[in-house]
């Protein structure tokens, strides 16, 4: 390593998470080379880092045409590991990149066997996890974002930035050992901007829609036996599984952590819909109906394949951010009889990630969704490279 700062290589760039990790980590870097064939996270990152030296695809990439690596990151791409999808694991051509990451690594290291490396990746079955750790040489450490910011959001990690040696009968093992950050105890409550404009809130048409989708009943829960839009399960939603407490929701009306009194406000030109028409009164109950306060509980609009409907989620954290737009981060609003539902913001949503304000967005507000969603919680990462030792 230079003592100008590390020459980094970043796989799967997209919008720069780790060039943004870096620099809130104030870790001096001399060169920066990206590989994205993802046009629009390109020019996203350009203007954010105009140093930044791209490659093209990862396929494309020949180390022997590079500086010496000193740190090599990425996320390759989960669509065929993720429990959101079909789960064709190495059979989906996007999860076989990440044995173009292997390829890089081992070129990387026939020069500089002590070359430090960081691939992240969404949780996945057993089987497909060993394969990633017996390529890698070593087994991943699994950290929520939910520690670090109001958004459920579990990753796998696997570096030797910090490892650690377990012995065993058959010799031993090597293991990440990046303890887990410090909860700073954020919920969705505060990241919510108090004034939003009310082209984020669903119509009445868009709720009634989700309504004639949540037309089924979970049998295993007979405590919301009937069917409606706000039923309290336990649903798969956006990629992660949430604890669910029954049987009474004035239980979390006392906790602050989901249901709470709140400034915040409604454009007037949003018009209210009856809580108690779509409600069949589960959350009625609970509630101080007929009063002036305002609450909020965080959830997501989930698509028509996972049932549809809005998902509350009773720990008081947003759902794990998705780049599709068919599951997205929420947030219901109610004041007395009225309820209102709206979709978190960009800027919110930025914050979900820990993306610094400093960060520059050009893209439209539709990329700007879908290169979060594919991103990494910066303040995650940049914990991670804590333990660099330089």
């Amino acid at each position: 390593m230079s003592k100008d700062g590390l020459t980094v290589l970043s796989l799967f760039d997209g919008m720069s998470c780790g060039a943004i990790a870096l620099r809130e980590a104030g870790i001096s870097v001399k060169q920066y080379f990206a590989s994205e064939i993802d046009r629009q996270a390109i020019r996203q990152t350009q203007p954010n880092f105009p140093d930044t030296i791209q490659l093209g695809s990862v396929t494309d990439v020949k180390v022997s045409e590079l500086p010496p690596i000193d740190l090599l990151i990425g996320g390759s791409p989960c669509q065929g590991f993720s429990f959101a999808g079909k789960q064709l694991n190495f059979s989906d051509p996007r999860s076989k990149l990440f044995f173009e990451y292997v390829r890089i690594l081992r070129e990387i290291q026939t020069y500089n066997p002590d070359v430090k490396f960081l691939l992240e990746n969404v949780r996945m079955r057993t089987e497909y996890e060993n394969v990633i750790s017996k390529e890698l040489g070593l087994f991943p450490v699994m950290i929520n974002s939910a520690l670090v910011s109001a958004q459920n959001r579990a990753r796998l990690y696997w570096t030797n930035i910090a490892v650690r040696r377990v012995d065993n009968l058959f010799g031993h093992t090597i293991h990440t050992n990046i303890p887990h950050p410090s909860d700073r105890r954020i919920y969705l409550r505060d990241i919510l901007d108090a004034n939003v404009d009310s082209r984020y809130f669903l119509s009445r048409k868009e709720i009634d829609r989700l309504v004639k989708v949540r037309e089924y009943d979970y049998k295993e829960i007979p405590v919301f036996h009937e069917s409606g839009l706000f039923d309290l399960d336990c649903e798969y939603c956006g990629g992660d599984y949430y604890d669910f407490q029954h049987p009474i929701i004035r239980e979390y009306v006392s906790d602050n952590r989901n249901i709470y009194k709140s400034s915040i406000e409604l454009p007037s030109e949003v018009k209210r819909v009856p809580l108690s028409a779509i409600q069949n009164e589960h959350l009625i109950e609970g509630l101080s109906v007929n009063s002036n306060n305002t609450y909020v509980i965080s959830g997501a609009i989930v698509s028509p394949q996972f049932g549809g409907g809005f998902r509350p989620i009773m720990n008081g954290k947003s759902p794990c951010l998705l780049a599709t737009s068919s599951n997205y981060a929420a947030c219901l609003i109610i004041n007395g009889d009225d309820m209102a539902l709206r979709k978190l913001t960009p800027a919110e949503c930025c914050r979900l990630q820990t993306v610094p304000e400093w960060y520059e967005w050009i893209c439209s507000e539709a990329q700007t969704y879908r290169m979060l969603g594919n991103g990494w919680t910066v303040d995650v990462i940049r914990h991670i490279l804590h333990y660099l030792k330089i």
